[in-house]
């Protein structure tokens, strides 16, 4: 069906160009240890899509016998089209990413690794969370400023949250031919975390501010209220943002299964050879996704702008609503922890604990930074639900 013949003579520059970002994502991800287990299948996804003629990796072939061997920027159209995979991954991304199956499998391996514990002892680190959303809506407001579409806007916006899952869901489900420029942003940019965020934080608190010191003893969260917990956000936010439901639902399960005393296998399981696989075929087809002929153009690398200002402004926003409702605190907290209010856990919150001990030795700040660093998931995984509604118009 395919012939023989070889890759060479259409072997292009842009081709090129592409085995070098995927080579760097590989090298940043071994040699710099950020965020390996999704930067090593990603750039070996971006060098396997960009080798010509890789029919059986990203194939497609059309009803009039004509093939493609990489996924177009509009393959939802191409699909409704007649458009047949034909390659191994083109086959798991059409059912994995075109049904949004693996970002929510893999949200419900991130509920069975999450610890709420910190978050339901002290329920104030939600406003935390909250706040470090604002990386998200100035991001989208910006995309709109210069000229991305709604979809798109809210597809750029959500890389602020930092989370990798549900930029990939949600850029899916409403903006797919952005999905390699959203979701390698998301994921680069959660990588760089500890060098983005310090020299914000520094700027925004003074050496007074990160000294202050925060017991690292937490109230002891009972059994009942971890049990009640997930059930409770997914009620709370399934009635609120109907939309975000899916993410949240399996989010929240994931943690269940953790906590119910009764479901450890199942917990364990999800935890880690799960949640192991499904993060290979995300990471693998997010750089298959990656064609030169689909991401050498202006929309795709503007993203990557716009997302270094998204995950400025949701680090800014979390820090300075700390230093906000200081004011009215008895028991002052480390405005530091505003910080991990983004989703990018738990690096942001070893950011903040890394910081912290540099300020005061005597500052054991990680627990602390986990309550905003958790609630930060929830915020942008409803923040997600907001832009399913947006998106969908009235």
């Amino acid at each position: 069906m395919f012939g023989i013949e070889s890759g060479f003579a259409y072997l292009t520059w842009q081709h090129l160009v592409m085995w070098g970002v995927g080579g760097i994502l590989i090298y940043l991800g071994i040699a710099k240890k950020w965020e390996p287990l999704l930067l090593v299948p990603i750039g070996f996804g971006i060098i396997l899509v960009n080798i010509p003629l890789g029919y059986h990796i990203m194939g497609f072939q059309m009803p009039d016998g004509t093939m493609l061997d990489y996924l177009p920027p509009t393959w939802s159209e191409l699909m409704e089209q007649g458009g047949k995979p034909v390659g191994f991954l083109s086959r798991v991304f059409q059912y994995g990413f075109g049904w949004g199956l693996i970002p929510l499998f893999i949200f419900i391996g991130i509920g069975a690794m999450t610890d709420f514990g910190p978050l339901i002892s002290r329920p104030i680190y939600f406003l935390l969370g909250a706040a470090a959303q604002l990386g998200v809506y100035a991001a989208f407001f910006m995309a709109l400023a210069i000229g991305f579409n709604i979809p798109e806007a809210c597809s750029i916006g959500i890389i602020g949250g930092a989370d990798g899952p549900t930029t990939v869901y949600l850029t899916t489900m409403l903006s797919p031919w952005l999905l390699g420029a959203t979701a390698i942003a998301a994921y680069t940019y959660m990588a760089m975390v500890p060098l983005i965020q310090p020299p914000i934080i520094r700027a925004l608190t003074s050496e007074k501010e990160r000294k202050i010191y925060m017991s690292p003893r937490l109230r002891e969260v009972s059994k009942a209220e971890e049990i009640i917990f997930p059930i409770m956000v997914t009620v709370v936010v399934g009635l609120l943002v109907p939309e975000a439901l899916p993410i949240v639902g399996c989010f929240m399960l994931g943690n269940l299964l953790r906590v119910s005393g009764v479901t450890d296998r199942l917990g364990t399981t999800m935890a880690g050879a799960f949640v192991d696989i499904i993060t290979v075929f995300l990471g693998i087809c997010v750089g298959a996704y990656v064609a030169a002929t689909s991401f050498l153009l202006p929309k795709p690398l503007m993203v990557f702008a716009l997302g270094i200002l998204a995950f400025a402004f949701a680090t800014a926003g979390g820090v300075l609503f700390a230093k906000l409702i200081n004011l009215f605190l008895k028991s002052k907290i480390n405005p530091m922890i505003g910080a991990a209010g983004v989703s990018a856990v738990p690096m942001a919150a070893r950011v903040v604990q890394t910081m912290g001990v540099k300020a005061n030795p005597r500052n054991f700040l990680l627990m602390h930074a986990m309550g905003p660093n958790t609630a930060g998931v929830i915020g942008t995984a409803t923040a997600a639900g907001v832009f399913l509604t947006i998106a969908a118009g009235p």
